[in-house]
């Protein structure tokens, strides 16, 4: 299976790649601290400027935090999750973190495949 990642947008000259590769990708929101033990919220949200299709055969299936090769968690969709309309899908994990992160988040979309996104790195301290 081909993992498509993000490509800066702002480099691109034909709108509709800016639209097929945003809609698409998936951003980890999240502080860049974060303290040891402790609840710590990461957002992952699936398009930046541009919304994902919900329809029958095209939307997102699933959304998944990973940390390195560690899958953290995941959350799964079915087609009307978003009320059929074009949206953003956003989810909130909670981990409780114990050592340094280096977070990344997928998802996965029914007719384009898995995108991943950049990188986030995070330091926990004591």
């Amino acid at each position: 299976m081909k993992i498509n990642t993000y490509v800066d947008i702002s480099t691109l000259d034909k709108e509709a790649k800016k639209d097929y590769i945003d809609r698409h990708s998936a951003f980890v929101h999240c502080d860049s601290n974060a303290k040891k033990g402790e609840k710590f919220t990461v957002k992952v949200k699936v398009g930046d400027e541009y919304s994902h299709p919900d329809d029958f055969d095209h939307y997102i299936a699933y959304v998944q935090l990973w940390n390195g090769e560690t899958l953290l968690a995941q959350a799964n969709f079915t087609s009307g999750a978003l009320g059929n309309t074009a949206n953003q899908v956003e989810v909130d994990f909670y981990i409780v973190p114990t050592k340094n992160m280096k977070l990344m988040a997928a998802a996965y979309c029914t007719k384009h495949g898995l995108w991943h996104s950049n990188e986030v790195a995070v330091e926990v301290n004591e």
